[in-house]
């Protein structure tokens, strides 16, 4: 089972300790075969809406820096419960903020 876990922006400014922590936990990830990729999203982005036809082009950024989806981790897993648990890990490195995790569908 594949999931993309997505975290939002936090107030917390990374240090050295932060990075040396989130090196650690990618790198035990990637070694497990469970980190399937991993990166930081452009804060800004473009949305795209179909509507009759017409397709509206619009640049960001759309919604409050603090809502934004700032990076992601795509892992695939066993179970809904082993993403979830990786949430937390990720979460205790990271501290306050908040994350989302989906599970993807198809090949």
């Amino acid at each position: 089972m594949r999931y993309l876990m997505m975290s939002k922006a936090s107030e917390t400014a990374p240090d050295e300790k932060l990075f040396a922590e989130m090196g650690a936990f990618i790198e035990e990830l990637s070694a497990a075969g469970v980190l399937l990729a991993t990166g930081g999203l452009e804060p800004a982005g473009v949305r795209l809406v179909s509507s009759g036809g017409e397709i509206t082009v619009t640049d960001g950024p759309f919604a409050e820096s603090k809502e934004a989806v700032v990076g992601f981790a795509l892992v695939e897993v066993r179970s809904k419960e082993e993403a979830i648990e990786l949430g937390r890990r990720f979460r205790r490195i990271v501290g306050d903020g908040e994350s989302v995790i989906q599970q993807v569908f198809g090949p």
